[in-house]
């Protein structure tokens, strides 16, 4: 799939099918190689003789003088490091000059990211792609793939801004704060294909002496009292051993630091790895920040560190009690305490040792025993039956589980336990899910606690959980009919991170239909990213009961879950109206009044033979074809003119709906050229269209355009104010779609 928001054709990212997109700018040939990631073909740049040598896109791309772009590839070379850059140029195709990444520190066979980002000049209206290396002799090879141009590619949320999450620019959004000096480095790291948010450049904190060393991000970023937040970003160690750590600060509205809450790297080795630190704003807290250090460093080690994110921890259950730390265990055991017994809590060791993130919490017990460990207290936020879920491993030996939730009233005192007996954790490998109710809350409840009872059944035992949380018993599945969009919304909840989503619409004669999502019908293989999901289906039928089934997929088995929705129906009260809408684009979609019901034909091809000496001709026919002809609506005012001139613009597939009976239905349609005339005197607003239309198939692979993740805090993270935002775009559809002007 094309890397989104890519100015280059999918021919000049991905070098299939052929390498017509690049061209040799100095002391290169260039060919067509075979073994890429992103499809089999790869940019082969060959030197000339001794020196630079470069390649170049064919066309340039429009850019925005004073935004900031990037570009990325991914390189592979035996022999010499490489660099990529931007060449800005006029509108009459003069070079302005050009940005250049730091050029790799090491050749690597290996495929490695290189990227560089920065703001369009003074009088540059287009950009090139460049890539280079310095050979030092004829016949030098790199290989290349992947490539991309655009707007910078970020962490969804980030609420630093993109100097801030990668050095892709400068260093100037960081600084040394203790014991060492800040600089940036490109190493020959390899990532994943699909990997984006990564860049090429990463920070370095070098020791200036023996002891610790930190850098701070000079970038501050707004918080609420008692919210929970993380700091997350990629750590490269110096040694195995090496205390490297990432951590969150909150500040008062003066900036004087209220409280850090520090996450120690347990690294496997000496590759890169996501650290995180998370907790809420404590009282009087006005803003965060993110600091990267090293404890017990020697002189002259460096740590690196990149990707860096400072936003709202990822959401095992949008409902739960629990603050992330308390659920994922990443920076330590949270809250978690023994209330019982020989076993001992302590966050799991190395890195990559968890369910959810990179740790999990260790349970060890020294003898087949029981023991009770508990959560803190926290606040109920609705009187009604909640459920506790956790996801457990038998580490070493093998154990039982019993779960309970107790209640508090508002000063502390123990008002019993909702608990289950212990089940046995099961065997075999992965992590295992399970979730249990509670009745309601007795009265005066108050506060809550998570209680787990672990038995260990042999000796010198380990167990392991991850994502636990406590939360209201709402249900897991849910729809509501929103009448004013024509559409029906469906609730989903206590999902599996990771696992595949099948969605389907049921009609009542059984009949399943995918509902569309982001990236076209949701087949199941875009994997699950929040537990909670609220999906909105623009192309339920109107006027009949429609049910909804959800079918789970487990990523490692292939094994199905299921879930069902009862049927609800969108009224429609008025045959004389119908909706036209896009399935890509939902926010275009209009009610128009129907002129005429249309009239059909269905084309068939055929071809006719005489025959000598027969009365009838011999006819061949081919499969008759769907349906085609003109549908006619009114508009009665300008707004509505505005909105089906808008809707038709994009010239996609269109989604026509009437109510039940009345011989048309949901019809997919292709429109042609639409006609619009007046139906009265100049200045009535009063229009007949006419669109002839051709049937056509649901569109699979269309998205829904939406925000993808996108936020009002992305949107201001890039721009100095609301103003510059206003400037930048034509209309909030393109803010959401972050499409900006040329």
């Amino acid at each position: 799939m094309p890397i989104p928001g890519n100015l280059l054709s999918s021919v000049v990212e991905t070098i299939d099918p052929n390498t017509s997109g690049w061209t040799p700018m100095l002391n290169a040939t260039m060919g067509h190689g075979s073994g890429g990631r992103v499809g089999d073909g790869v940019l082969v740049m060959r030197s000339v003789a001794a020196g630079e040598v470069r390649l170049r896109t064919v066309s340039s791309y429009p850019v925005t003088e004073g935004t900031v772009y990037q570009t990325l590839a991914d390189a592979s070379g035996a022999t010499v490091p490489e660099r990529i850059g931007i060449r800005w140029l006029t509108a009459a195709n003069v070079e302005v000059g050009i940005t250049w990444s730091l050029t790799t520190m090491t050749a690597s066979t290996s495929w490695h990211r290189i990227s560089v980002a920065g703001p369009a000049p003074v009088g540059a209206t287009r950009a090139q792609v460049v890539v280079s290396t310095t050979a030092a002799a004829a016949l030098v090879v790199t290989f290349f793939e992947n490539f991309y141009l655009g707007l910078p590619i970020r962490i969804s949320n980030n609420m630093i801004s993109f100097a801030a999450e990668s050095p892709e620019v400068d260093t100037s959004a960081w600084a040394a704060e203790t014991n060492g000096t800040l600089g940036r480095i490109v190493p020959a790291a390899s990532w994943a294909a699909t990997f984006l948010t990564i860049g090429g450049h990463m920070w370095t904190l070098t020791a200036t002496a023996a002891g610790a060393a930190s850098a701070l991000c000079v970038e501050r970023a707004p918080v609420v009292v008692g919210t929970d937040y993380m700091a997350v970003c990629y750590l490269n160690p110096p040694t195995a051993a090496s205390a490297t750590w990432i951590e969150l600060r909150f500040f008062d509205a003066a900036g004087a630091q209220l409280s850090a809450i520090r996450s120690t790297l347990a690294a496997p080795g000496t590759g890169f790895y996501r650290q995180r630190a998370s907790g809420p704003a404590p009282a009087g807290a006005a803003t965060c920040g993110v600091a990267v250090g090293i404890t017990g460093a020697t002189a002259g080690q460096v740590v690196r560190f990149e990707t860096v994110g400072l936003g709202r921890p990822p959401q095992l259950n949008a409902s739960s009690l629990f603050p992330y730390g308390d659920a994922s265990f990443e920076q330590g055991v949270g809250s978690w305490t023994k209330v019982s017994g020989v076993a001992t809590i302590a966050r799991s060791s190395p890195w990559g040792t968890g369910s959810e993130g990179s740790y999990c919490l260790a349970v060890s017990s020294a003898t087949a025993s029981s023991s009770v460990i508990r959560s803190a207290r926290y606040p109920l936020r609705d009187v009604m039956t909640h459920r506790l879920r956790i996801v457990e491993q038998n580490g070493v030996g093998t154990w039982n589980v019993g779960m309970g939730i107790r209640w508090y009233d508002a000063v502390g005192v123990d008002l019993g336990v909702s608990s289950w007996p212990p089940i046995a954790v099961p065997t075999g490998p992965g992590w295992w899910g399970i979730a249990l109710g509670s009745d309601p809350p007795p009265a005066g409840a108050t506060h809550a606690a998570a209680e787990l009872t672990v038995v260990a059944l042999s000796t010198s035992a380990v167990l392991r959980l991850d994502e636990l949380t406590l939360y209201p018993a709402l249900p897991s599945m849910e729809t509501a009919v929103v009448e004013a969009t024509g559409s029906i919304t469906v609730t989903l909840r206590d999902l599996p991170v990771g696992s595949g989503l099948r969605l389907f619409r049921v009609d009542p004669s059984g009949n399943r239909t995918m509902v569309r999502g982001p990236a076209g019908l949701r087949d199941g293989s875009e994997p699950i990213a929040m537990d909670s999901m609220r999906i909105e289906d623009y192309e339920a039928p109107l006027g009949v009961p429609t049910a909804y089934r959800a079918e789970i997929i487990d990523p490692l088995t292939g094994a199905v879950a299921w879930r069902e929705a009862a049927a609800r129906a969108i009224p429609w009260p008025d045959d004389d109206r119908a909706w036209l809408k896009d399935p890509g684009n939902p926010q275009r979609n209009v009610i128009v009044t129907v002129a005429g019901q249309p009239s059909w034909t269905r084309p068939i091809e055929q071809a006719e033979y005489v025959v000598k000496g027969r009365r009838n001709k011999v006819v061949l026919s081919g499969r008759r074809q769907g349906r085609e002809g003109e549908v006619q609506v009114w508009t009665h005012s300008d707004q509505e003119r505005e909105r089906l001139d808008w809707l038709l613009d994009t010239g996609s597939v269109l989604l026509w709906q009437t109510g039940p009976g009345l011989g048309v239905g949901d019809l997919y349609m292709s429109v042609g050229g639409s006609g619009e005339a007046r139906e009265g005197p100049a200045r009535d607003p009063v229009r007949i269209w006419s669109l002839p239309v051709i049937e056509a198939d649901v569109p699979a692979t269309t998205g829904m355009n939406g925000s993808g993740g996108r936020t009002w805090q992305d949107v201001l993270s890039e721009f100095p104010t609301w103003a510059a935002v206003r400037d930048a775009y034509e209309s909030w559809e393109d803010v959401l779609l972050n499409r900006r002007k040329p």
